[in-house]
């Protein structure tokens, strides 16, 4: 069984290849990750603030279709609403979201940080910059990391962000191109954080309604993959993509 990765927003295939990628590989999986375009190592055809989210969507289906069978797609955050919008028209053997943008978008998440961070807000928007968001090792931990998070961690991590697609953050995932739920038919598994700054347990549970089915928390901050409590989640999954179509057995502790 093939699984691919994909990114959120100001991360690249990088974020996956720190732990996830070799955990699922000892567990007997092929394994790969994209970088969507002006991320990562990967090029960048068009001006980064131009690119859209059917962007990432078409980069995301030319890597799935180099593979013999349609894989697993899993998706974090921005990803996860990639994954959603992939799943609209394209096969894949399951779906996964991890702390991933509702179907409703994100405007609610986008509002909240304006209320606690007006001061940054502003400077986003003036600058279009939107790495602005995490310019700090404690803006960082708050947007996506827990307390247990090691400081040295978020401070390294927060140096491999970069800028986001300003059309893709404030257009798409805000109104334009939003998931259409009634038209997956992929069976989704649907998990939360716990201690998630950024994206809310309210809008993980409304994106698993969406879907028909019920969302699981874990312990940890929005960024699931590098948490030091992600040997959770990956065996949730493991176990997951074991009986998604068979009937389920005892889930992992969590």
């Amino acid at each position: 069984m093939v699984l691919l990765f994909v990114h959120g927003a100001w991360h690249g295939a990088w974020c996956w290849a720190e732990h996830f990628l070799d955990d699922f590989a000892a567990r007997g999986y092929r394994v790969a990750a994209v970088s969507l375009r002006g991320h990562g190592a990967s090029s960048l055809p068009r001006f980064l603030h131009a690119c859209s989210i059917a962007d990432y969507v078409d980069d995301l289906r030319a890597i799935a279709e180099t593979f013999p069978f349609p894989p697993v797609v899993i998706g974090h955050s921005m990803g996860g609403l990639v994954v959603q919008k992939y799943l609209q028209k394209y096969p894949a053997a399951a779906g996964v979201l991890l702390a991933s943008i509702p179907p409703h978008g994100i405007a609610a998440p986008m509002l909240r940080f304006a209320r606690r961070h007006p001061g940054q807000m502003a400077k986003v928007i003036l600058t279009a910059n939107t790495l602005l968001t995490c310019s700090t090792v404690d803006s960082a931990r708050t947007m996506l990391f827990s307390e247990s998070t090691p400081t040295a961690d978020v401070g390294e991590y927060r140096q491999r962000l970069q800028p986001e697609s300003l059309r893709a953050l404030l257009v798409d995932m805000l109104f334009r191109d939003l998931p259409k739920p009634a038209a997956v038919r992929t069976p989704l598994l649907v998990l939360g954080a716990e201690s998630d700054g950024w994206i809310s347990p309210r809008e993980v549970r409304a994106t698993a309604r969406a879907y028909h089915t019920t969302a699981a928390f874990f312990p940890g901050g929005h960024d699931m993959m590098l948490e030091p409590e992600r040997a959770h989640v990956v065996d949730y999954i493991h176990w997951w993509l074991d009986t998604a179509l068979t009937p389920p057995e005892t889930p992992p502790d969590r």
